[in-house]
């Protein structure tokens, strides 16, 4: 007797027919036919089961608070900087909280179960700090949140952050953020990136950094941050976020990048739909997409995960909390177009995202924590395209989220009655 068994599902790697049988919170079972009753079945249909999507970059202090305390005119990257700065003074822990739960709420219904979020810490105060803890706090139970400590103004521009950023990790911020191409200088950029490592080193934590988000080929931290990872031991627990400088980098120099990022390990976290937003601006034609490297990052054995970054905040008006509209974006921006391109870049927003964030107990494997999403695609290269409704989001097999079928009812002589978006997938072996 099973909790929870799912019947007919496809999973990402293409196995078909499968059932997945759940006791308590873990996966107990996956395998054709399992004869067992259960307390719930559900039955797949033949339709995707993915693990539940992971978004390894994301601001939640900043999130619903577009047009506080105006709109960001220009759409650039400095106005909402700016903007930030103006509301930054104005926020409440009561206002923080309420706006990144109701997030939160959002993100589940989209299958979106685990969360890494930047925190402002330029603000001695602290004020986004104590409300992300709180947020997190009370989504545990339902959603993985991960907090970095995030130094917006840079980590020596302003009085107090450097050891406004000290407390937060004191307080239970797990990650070390940074943002070096905004300092002063770029020999202050490169003194942070030293200086954020070595705390990471010392107190045994993560790194994430915001890196090179700029079209300046020049801007070229993330070969300090690669450098330094390797100095201080900080292997695969390092990631670098944005990258853009490297669209518009010589090839050469790249040629001696990547490797180095490779050899030390580092993850890479584009933001596909902000990156082709505020990237290029000084451009007038051509213009730059401003989005990293991706294909050749992923060659190069790089783990590449897409991350949301905005939601309706003072960078970007848009966003669903639906992380295959950033895989779609990718699919575009880059070109990676193949069956086997968009499988690589489902992967970008699940597993590897998973474990850029280290997250224990993830996949769909017997023994992993019964989390998942039930899409109404046949595949992931058909989710990518479809952006389906997630028919049921699962977390510690629990169902915590449901949202009907979407079918059109037609009326047209001679033609069917029903329009199932996922019946739509390719039948003929692509």
């Amino acid at each position: 007797m099973f909790d929870l068994v799912i019947r007919n599902a496809t999973l990402p790697d293409g196995r078909q027919g499968q059932d997945i049988a759940v006791s308590a919170d873990t996966i107990i079972a996956v395998e054709p036919g399992i004869d067992a009753e259960a307390g719930r079945v559900i039955d797949a249909g033949g339709l995707l089961v993915s693990p539940p999507f992971v978004d390894p970059h994301f601001h939640m202090d900043a999130t619903l608070s577009l047009g506080l305390p105006r709109m960001n005119v220009s759409g650039t990257l400095l106005e909402g900087i700016a903007l930030w700065g103006e509301l930054r003074p104005t926020l409440t822990v009561d206002a923080l909280v309420e706006r990144a739960v109701r997030y939160c709420d959002l993100a589940v219904s989209k299958g979106l179960l685990a969360i890494r979020s930047h925190v402002d810490v330029s603000d001695p105060a602290l004020v986004t700090v104590e409300a992300m803890l709180e947020v997190r706090r009370q989504v545990a139970p339902y959603l993985d949140l991960q907090l970095v400590a995030f130094p917006q103004d840079g980590y020596y521009r302003g009085p107090g952050i450097v050891e406004a950023l000290e407390r937060a990790l004191d307080m239970g911020v797990e990650i070390v953020g940074g943002i070096p191409h905004f300092e002063r200088t770029m020999g202050e950029g490169t003194a942070s990136v030293e200086a954020l490592c070595r705390i990471a080193a010392d107190r045994g934590l993560r790194v994430d950094m915001h890196c090179d988000e700029t079209d300046d080929p020049l801007s070229r931290h993330v070969e300090t941050l690669a450098a330094q990872t390797i100095r201080f031991g900080l292997q695969g627990r390092v990631a670098g976020s944005h990258l853009t400088s490297m669209h518009s980098m010589d090839n050469y120099y790249v040629s001696k990048l990547l490797p180095l990022i490779a050899e030390a390990q580092m993850a890479a976290i584009p933001n596909p739909l902000i990156n082709m937003m505020l990237q290029g601006r000084h451009d007038t034609y051509p213009k730059r997409r401003g989005l990293t490297r991706i294909p050749q990052m992923m060659e190069m054995g790089i783990t590449v995960g897409l991350g949301q970054d905005c939601v309706m905040d003072p960078w970007y008006s848009m966003g669903t909390g639906d992380l295959l509209d950033v895989a779609h974006m990718a699919v575009h921006a880059t070109q990676m177009g193949s069956m086997a391109d968009k499988r690589a870049l489902f992967d970008a927003v699940t597993v590897n995202s998973a474990r850029i964030m280290g997250l224990e107990g993830y996949g769909l494997d017997v023994g992993c924590k019964a989390d998942m999403v039930l899409l109404q695609a046949r595949d992931p290269a058909e989710a990518i395209r479809l952006r389906p409704n997630r028919l049921a989001v699962i977390r510690r097999g629990r169902v915590v989220a449901e949202t009907a079928p979407e079918t059109s009812r037609l009326a047209l002589d001679g033609r069917p009655q029903v329009v199932n978006p996922a019946e739509y997938a390719p039948r003929h072996g692509i």
